[in-house]
């Protein structure tokens, strides 16, 4: 029992490291988010009247359709780059020091975690202001934007988790950029994050059934509405928390695995 306080005062203690390095350089959120205001702006304008096509089913206009899309898409573009931090706290020894030192290994990986929810959570918050001073309307309120958030964090801990692995047992930043380029692209149109999935292919339509980007997607397109499916979006956000834990479990016997190596 007296392992749990030191492993949530460790937890503490190593997550304000992370987060003041983060408010140290408060820019790396603001270029973060660059990529997908473009896509959000640009393909919010260019294809406007995509909601005009019989069998579209949204009714709104193309940007709201779209922030849910680019918020999943942002909470796995940037947590894809965790194991590049990963890498560069091995190569300058840091990580090592924090292994030879009394620091909890469960608080180190807890730190990364906390990390990643704090920098999604902002991202989001961003993202969802600028749609809203670019004429976008959240019938779902402030709930629905709470329940979006809680889903673009899980999706982004179950990237995040698996960029730290591919990070300890490839140690190679090549490798992490690999991983970023053969997923990113497919699974994001391989999602309704811009088109409707009735108007897929079936092949199309059956991937992005089981695609937990998509499931943010939809989570996020579903309470932001008047009259949210909560039935679907508990079942979507159970699927997406077991993901995450999962990655995160597996996360850390990779971790264990390389304490004992060094």
């Amino acid at each position: 029992m007296a392992a749990v306080p030191v492993t949530v005062t460790h937890s503490w203690y190593l997550t304000g490291r992370k987060l003041h390095a983060l408010v140290r350089q408060p820019w790396v959120l603001a270029f973060s988010v660059i990529q997908p205001v473009i896509w959000l702006f640009l393909f919010g304008e260019l294809f406007r009247r995509v909601v005009d096509i019989p069998g579209f089913g949204f009714h709104g206009s193309y940007l709201a359709y779209l922030i849910p899309g680019i918020v999943a898409m942002n909470a796995m573009a940037n947590n894809m780059w965790a194991g590049m931090a990963m890498i560069e706290e091995i190569d300058r020894g840091t990580l090592n020091r924090f292994l030879v030192s009394p620091a909890s290994r469960a608080g180190l990986m807890n730190a990364t975690v906390a990390e990643q929810a704090v920098s999604t959570t902002v991202q989001t918050l961003i993202i969802l202001l600028l749609g809203l001073a670019g004429g976008a309307r959240y019938p779902g309120g402030v709930g629905g934007a709470a329940v979006l958030i809680v889903a673009a964090v899980l999706v982004g801990i179950v990237w995040g988790a698996l960029s730290n692995i591919a990070g300890m047992l490839l140690r190679s930043r090549e490798a992490i950029i690999g991983v970023y380029t053969f997923f990113m692209l497919p699974l994001i149109f391989l999602s309704s994050a811009f088109m409707e999935t009735g108007l897929m292919p079936g092949w199309m339509q059956a991937i992005a059934a089981r695609n937990p980007l998509n499931w943010v997607v939809e989570v996020g397109r579903s309470v932001l509405t008047t009259s949210p499916g909560w039935g679907a979006v508990a079942v979507r956000c159970a699927g997406l928390l077991a993901l995450a834990v999962a990655c995160v479990a597996l996360s850390v016997t990779t971790f264990r695995s390389y304490a004992k190596s060094v």
